[in-house]
């Protein structure tokens, strides 16, 4: 975990922006995204009144690129810039380097994924404690064969209905990344679990997904680069697809046939 460098002071900007230095290099916490400036990356510090900008290094010929934090104190502003360009100053590799690579921007709201999983869990959860209501109510009258029913059939319909849903909306998602968004090659940073990956504007965003390889393929939306999936093997994306759409199916015939025979044996009582 990178720690702050005491000397310097912590910068606070506009919307809640904030910028420090750590013994790595910078962290610019903005409201919807944390961006990563690694010490080889950085070119130099600039304090223009109260704003800050942040040059990168660029190859010969090249615009370096600029990230900006503003309406932060003049005085902290001067003093950091000093500070952190007395540090790169000590630096003695080659100048000839992009410093777009070591400026990674890590989104900070919730992915498709994120937001998907967490409706289905809401689903998936209304439709279990459903299933406890009914087995509540028909033990509160002694109609232990529904409850058994209920166990059975309810239980049965509710893991096929949500396994199946899961597998036959990602495997959707999927296609439609693959035919209207934008893949990219993400590789290996040197956090554990970590990978960087290019978008189209030459941003370098970052991501965890486990230890998958040196490096995986993603795909985002051609308008929301920050929302990335990893998509599965092709074999993976098959079973998804057809079983998750026969476990819908037979979720969707088990669920009124369950209904329908809890209120046959209720009827007959």
């Amino acid at each position: 975990m990178p720690n702050p460098i005491p000397s310097l002071p912590v910068l606070r900007g506009r919307d809640g922006a904030v910028l420090a230095a750590e013994d790595l290099g910078l962290v610019l916490d903005l409201a919807h995204e944390q961006v990563v400036f690694t010490a080889d990356g950085l070119g130099r510090i600039r304090a223009e009144g109260r704003s800050v900008l942040i040059e990168l290094r660029a190859r010969a010929g090249t615009t370096p690129r600029v990230h900006r934090i503003d309406d932060v104190d003049e005085a902290a502003a001067t003093a950091f810039a000093d500070g952190v360009n007395a540090l790169l100053a000590n630096r003695t590799d080659d100048d000839d380097v992009d410093g777009a690579p070591f400026a990674v921007v890590r989104s900070l709201r919730p992915t498709w994924r994120k937001r998907f999983l967490r409706r289905m869990a809401r689903g998936a959860l209304w439709h279990l404690l459903a299933l406890v209501a009914a087995c509540a109510a028909a033990g509160a009258y002694g109609r232990w064969d529904v409850v058994l029913l209920t166990v059975l059939l309810g239980g049965l319909s509710w893991l096929g209905l949500w396994l199946g849903l899961y597998g036959v909306i990602r495997s959707r998602r999927e296609r439609w990344l693959q035919r209207h968004g934008v893949t990219a090659t993400a590789t290996r940073a040197t956090t554990r679990g970590a990978y960087v990956y290019p978008d189209a504007t030459g941003t370098y965003r970052g991501f965890v997904h486990g230890e998958a390889g040196p490096a995986i393929t993603v795909a985002h939306p051609p308008g929301d680069p920050a929302d990335v999936l990893v998509p599965v093997p092709p074999f993976t994306h098959l079973v998804d697809t057809y079983a998750g759409a026969f476990l819908v199916v037979c979720s969707g015939i088990l669920i009124p046939l369950h209904v329908a025979m809890a209120v046959i044996f209720l009827l007959d009582a």
